[in-house]
């Protein structure tokens, strides 16, 4: 085995986890995942902890045959209340994320898609209420959506994750220090985005490899009804499937009143109709991790993304939300990009506090 595998799998229990004896874990992953659920059980074992081996979410193929033969209107009577009593029950969920064909489910109807989602939805926030991390395993399908080689793959994957995650952390806290004492954001991109929003009273998170691994974010939820103005998405957005190019959205007291994409338009359809929260904005994030340079087509790498921000619509982290403040509630959450490295900026409270991708507190920062 691979060593840094081991290494990955020792991240997740000592440093994302803190797994410790006595704990219930659930690992969902793919079958192409083996070597690290190996590792992990191997590391769980050492530290005394109960691990059990599913595919509920991540075998894409098994979703798809079951989607794909249901009639798409979901009942109570559909609710898998056994996979809720699992979730109940545990500890500890490690989601691996690694597919042998990464547009399995490309077939599968939108809007079948987003019934599911929303019929499921209290499982995916009982999972979110328990310790969690969500990593990715260098699987050669991936590799090759992200048009690189099998070994490329696996250097830019254990690069971004295998790393000192105390020092991360100091490196994003005084960009986050700055987003919890803020009242508005704004953000410009050329002559395509440029958008404000109220963060005041909302809480900003600084993300080193917990629950997401990689890390190497800043992100905070805007106030639901406080966002106006237009975003262009300049980086695609992959989802069940399916890639969405060229998006563009416009938002008036905090809802998407307009939006288009250049292709697999219908797919951004399903997702805004989803819920009425959908066309809000749940989060907004800050790319910090400069170990991830390329573009991936995969989210859990390409938000964090150095000279990016991104938003996302649909549901807002509770974790994010201040005390009695509005919690933004969707059955999805869906990030796009955008490219904040040329002829754009970050202001906040009417100070620039990042341009053309360099922060205020790094050398070479022009305000």
């Amino acid at each position: 085995m691979d060593p840094r595998i081991r290494e990955h799998a020792q991240i997740i229990v000592d440093h994302s986890t803190g797994m410790a004896a006595g704990d219930n874990v659930v690992i969902d992953a793919h079958p192409v995942s083996e070597d690290l659920v190996t590792a992990l059980c191997e590391a769980a074992a050492d530290v005394g902890a109960n691990p059990l081996v599913i595919q509920e979410r991540l075998g894409t193929r098994f979703r798809r045959a079951y989607l794909r033969n249901h009639d798409g209107e979901f009942d109570d009577e559909d609710f898998p209340d056994h996979i809720m009593a699992l979730y109940e029950t545990m500890d500890v969920y490690i989601a691996i994320r690694a597919s042998d064909n990464a547009t399995q489910t490309s077939d599968v109807d939108p809007e079948v898609n987003q019934a599911y989602s929303q019929l499921t939805q209290p499982i995916l926030e009982e999972r979110l209420g328990k310790t969690w991390c969500l990593t990715q395993f260098p699987a050669a399908a991936n590799a090759q959506l992200a048009e690189m080689s099998t070994d490329g793959y696996e250097n830019f994957v254990w690069d971004a994750i295998n790393r000192d995650w105390d020092e991360v952390e100091a490196f994003q806290a005084e960009m986050a220090d700055i987003l919890n004492e803020a009242s508005e954001v704004r953000i410009v991109s050329g002559d395509t985005t440029d958008v404000t929003m109220s963060v005041e009273g909302m809480l900003t998170l600084n993300d080193f490899g917990e629950a997401n691994l990689p890390g190497g974010e800043v992100f905070t939820a805007p106030v639901p009804d406080s966002v106006e103005g237009e975003v262009f998405f300049d980086k695609p957005v992959y989802q069940q499937g399916r890639e969405i190019t060229d998006v563009r959205v416009v938002f008036e007291e905090g809802r998407i009143v307009e939006y288009e994409a250049g292709k697999n338009e219908e797919v951004l359809d399903n997702i805004l109709n989803t819920d009425d929260g959908a066309r809000r904005l749940g989060e907004l994030g800050i790319g910090m991790n400069r170990a991830i340079d390329e573009f991936t087509y995969n989210m859990l790498f390409d938000e964090k993304m150095g000279d990016t921000i991104h938003l996302a619509v649909g549901r807002a982290y509770d974790a994010c939300v201040g005390e009695g403040r509005e919690t933004n509630e969707s059955a999805v959450h869906v990030d796009m990009i955008v490219d904040m490295s040329e002829d754009s900026y970050i202001e906040v409270d009417g100070e620039v506090v990042q341009r053309d991708g360099t922060f205020r507190f790094e050398d070479g920062f022009e305000g």
